[in-house]
């Protein structure tokens, strides 16, 4: 079975942990060693038991040399640190006293705190304005020369659809009108020589044709419906 994971904590048992203080100050003075020694490191390691007792390391044991280098390291980073410090403090002091600038212009602008403004300054404050007010009329006179002119063109495009429908409702007329007319000539032309060949009695009481008529007679009578239905 493989090792368990270890859980990072305070070993509560006293023996244990004095165990695992030992194993572990052995493993990290060999690492500091072996990293010394490959990679030609300068390495100091200082470790303090919970009873107080000093272990440590040193390169070439020279723990003194080590730890002067270290305090002329961090002595030259220190004014670094400082100046940048400064630059942060002196970059927030100016950010503040800008916004307070803009705000206080801002509120003149709305016609606020002017008691503290001399003539001057008003009159810069009022040109400020006048200036703004005629570039705000410019573009929204522009906004609505565009809205125009849009809705100019949705009117152009809605009457140019409504003259294609009506032109092709146009065509679909004249195109019923000419079937129409192309249907009934034959059917009258029908009627017409029926007509000629008979006469419909207009004296007698039964109503029976001759097929010769009289003299002084017309040659063709048709009744009221036939005359109505041609006339359609």
């Amino acid at each position: 079975m493989g090792r368990g994971k270890v859980t990072l904590k305070r070993i509560e048992n006293k023996i244990n942990r004095q165990v695992t203080f030992s194993k572990r100050r052995s493993g990290l003075l060999k690492k500091a060693h072996e990293i010394s020694v490959l990679c030609d490191a300068d390495v100091a390691l200082i470790v303090f038991s919970t009873k107080g007792k000093l272990c440590e390391y040193a390169t070439d044991s020279s723990m003194k040399r080590i730890l002067e280098k270290y305090e002329r390291h961090t002595s030259e980073m220190q004014p670094a640190t400082n100046d940048l410090q400064d630059i942060w403090t002196l970059g927030n002091v100016k950010l503040k006293a800008r916004l307070e600038l803009l705000q206080k212009t801002q509120r003149h602008l709305m016609g606020e705190e002017l008691d503290s403004l001399s003539l001057k300054e008003l009159h810069s404050y009022e040109q400020q304005i006048d200036t703004a007010v005629r570039h705000i009329r410019l573009r929204k006179n522009q906004l609505m020369l565009e809205s125009i002119s849009q809705l100019q063109k949705k009117d152009k495009e809605m009457q140019d659809q409504n003259n294609s429908l009506s032109k092709q409702i146009k065509e679909k007329q004249q195109e019923l009108e000419q079937q129409t007319h192309e249907g009934i000539p034959s059917f009258h032309l029908s009627m017409l020589s029926n007509c000629d060949r008979y006469q419909w009695g207009g004296g007698g009481d039964d109503g029976e044709v001759e097929e010769n008529p009289r003299e002084g007679q017309p040659s063709t009578v048709m009744p009221p419906w036939m005359v109505q239905f041609m006339n359609k």
